[in-house]
């Protein structure tokens, strides 16, 4: 998967000679809403199970512009352009008919696209073998509402805001006393089908929060969904759909049984999952040595998950109270020295975000299974941004970077996936 990796990296004069174009008439929608025809539910905020669904993917907050306006959602994304949908299967939960939904943002409300009867369910597509009692969730990418800015890189883009959407299940989870379970060894194309995605949409990732109810098999629902455009104005991008392609199957998967152990008050916490939003900028303030340690915790729990991936967290110290400058590997020491311009520098020259933070992270991995790694990274970015918000600090996803250059500070040659900065 490193020719994908490789052929869309950014470098100093990359970015000078190839800037992005954009054609803001054309721009896609990132909305998508079944025709009326469907049974539509709307969420009441006072339903527990209806609580937990808008802490997954609610519309957050309203800004206005000149231009009009827009909204901003619980779960981030690159350029605010959200090319991920939520789709789930309820069975036995309370104030919802069993049956296959879409989560539908704009109007707080779920579809119901197909009912399923006691003996049938999207559980064969997952690879259960029994019913299962909860929720399984299923995350797509409409790639093209990131391509239309990100062009080729977009399926980055996909993959790391599919592992803050899953990310964004475990947390509102954490409220709830139930595991998530990641999915990644999902059968793609039979689910593709399926859905009526018509190749503008595909499925990259699931997840669990259900436990078995009776020792019997369960078939595969079978439904024909119509195609429901999700971008409006979509066009073909050849690379990215090579790169779909060639990693939906998976390889050589470690399961990661152990399930984290957070320590968060719950009703601060679903504040914190409210109330998060992308910092723009850091007033160079510095943070305790309690807290970064607190961050650490968050970010290096494990992963439930049915294909975990070896991922690297690199921390630059650039404004730790009682922590000397330089830069950490997993927590341990490697270099010292006041590296905050050259971290600045290296998130594409967002010297307000990489250089004015306390704290600057590069995610990097070697791992073979692309779709899984890439999704982990944005998991793990998730949960900066909730513990971040949590301690009352901001925090940024940053997700453009000079790749080769980040490799060189970090002496490796490993993916660089991801680079975060937290601070005050």
């Amino acid at each position: 998967m490193f020719w994908y990796h490789n052929q869309t990296k950014h470098s100093y004069q990359s970015i000078r000679t190839h800037p992005n174009q954009l054609s803001w008439h054309n721009q896609p929608t990132t909305y998508k809403n079944y025709p009326q025809e469907y049974k539509k539910q709307r969420l009441n905020m006072e339903n527990t199970e209806d609580n937990f669904l808008f802490h997954i993917a609610g519309l957050s907050a309203r800004k206005l512009y000149p231009s009009g306006e827009s909204y901003l959602r619980i779960n981030p994304s690159a350029g605010a352009l959200y090319p991920n949908e939520l789709y789930f299967q309820a069975r036995g939960v309370e104030g919802l008919e069993d049956g296959v939904y879409h989560y539908e943002v704009r109007s707080a409300s779920v579809s119901l696209l197909s009912s399923i009867d006691q003996g049938e369910g999207i559980e064969p597509y997952l690879g259960f073998t029994t019913p299962m009692k909860g929720y399984l969730f299923l995350v797509s990418a409409i790639y093209h509402r990131s391509a239309w800015k990100y062009k080729n890189r977009a399926f980055r883009y996909c993959l790391l805001d599919a592992g803050h959407l899953l990310a964004s299940i475990e947390a509102s989870a954490l409220c709830k006393p139930h595991a998530v379970q990641i999915l990644y060894d999902i059968k793609r194309d039979r689910l593709n089908r399926l859905f009526g995605f018509n190749n503008q949409e595909w499925f990259v990732s699931g997840a669990s929060m259900a436990v078995p109810i009776r020792d019997e098999e369960v078939r595969a629902v079978e439904f024909v969904l119509p195609f429901v455009d999700g971008s409006a104005s979509f066009e073909q991008n050849h690379l990215i759909e090579e790169a779909y392609n060639k990693t939906k199957e998976l390889h050589s998967c470690k399961r990661m049984l152990q399930a984290p152990k957070f320590t968060y008050n719950k009703e601060k916490l679903l504040d914190a999952i409210y109330t998060r939003r992308s910092q723009r900028g850091f007033d160079k303030g510095a943070i305790t040595k309690g807290q970064f340690n607190f961050i650490m915790d968050a970010l290096t729990q494990a992963i439930l998950s049915d294909c975990d991936a070896d991922i690297c967290v690199y921390a630059v110290i650039n404004r730790v109270l009682d922590m000397p400058l330089g830069l950490y590997k997993d927590g341990e020491y490697l270099r010292y020295g006041d590296l905050a311009r050259e971290a600045g520098y290296l998130c594409l020259e967002q010297y307000s975000l990489g250089a004015d933070s306390a704290i600057t992270f590069f995610l990097t991995s070697s791992d073979s299974n692309y779709q899984a790694l890439y999704q982990k990274a944005g998991i793990i970015g998730h949960r900066l941004y909730i513990v971040a918000e949590y301690l009352g600090l901001g925090c940024s996803g940053i997700g453009a970077y000079y790749d080769d250059e980040v490799n060189t500070f970090v002496d490796n040659d490993a993916m660089v996936l991801y680079a975060l900065a937290v601070g005050k």
